[in-house]
């Protein structure tokens, strides 16, 4: 009889223990398509502003914010491990953080678009849907230290995520920039008044 109500209690404990697991896991998936809803339109909004792929934005913000998880994300709405100022000394005394602290979520997708709009790179890329290369010029420039394993970390979100889809509208943008770009090219008026 005790054997029986040993093993009675053991496959309990394990249906009880496999139950949990399959909770959290359903919570952290949820979690996961809740910050994609939540930022999907911001990322498009910032690509069509800037020619920056929205799977670029969204996917180096999952990573860097652990889907909005991460205490940077919680406590200084930091979704791309931006390092600056911040006041969460005031806010949790005792407690430091050499990220940057931004007024809310969508200030820090804003700075990390125009931090790559400055890039020397960044006329070359515009426009350019290829998340690959815009990926590999973050990584050269020193983005992330973590080098060729956040390339391969970062595409995995992307892919697992179909994130390469908010980028459809892309091609829109690049024509537009080529347009623009063979209008200030020199010569390009001489040419439009030859024609």
């Amino acid at each position: 009889m005790r054997i029986f109500t040993f093993f009675k209690r053991t496959v309990w404990s394990f249906v009880v223990l496999i139950m949990l697991m399959l909770g959290n896991v359903g919570f952290a998936q949820q979690s996961t398509k809740n910050y994609v809803e939540k930022f999907k339109p911001v990322s498009i909004n910032l690509m069509q502003e800037t020619g920056i792929p929205a799977s670029v934005i969204l996917g180096v913000a999952m990573l860097e914010s652990g889907t909005g998880t991460s205490r940077n994300a919680k406590l200084l709405h930091n979704h791309f491990g931006i390092v600056g100022k911040n006041d969460l000394h005031k806010m949790q005394p005792g407690k430091r953080s050499v990220y940057k602290q931004y007024a809310n979520d969508v200030a820090s997708y804003e700075h990390f678009v125009a931090l790559l709009t400055k890039k020397k790179w960044f006329g070359e890329m515009k426009g350019n849907p290829q998340f690959s290369d815009w990926l590999k010029k973050m990584n050269h420039s020193g983005y992330s230290s973590a080098g060729h394993e956040w390339i391969r970390r970062v595409t995995a979100i992307i892919n697992r995520y179909k994130l390469y889809k908010l980028d459809a509208s892309m091609d829109s943008i690049s024509a537009e920039s080529a347009k623009w770009l063979s209008i200030g090219m020199p010569g390009a008026s001489e040419q439009g008044a030859a024609n």
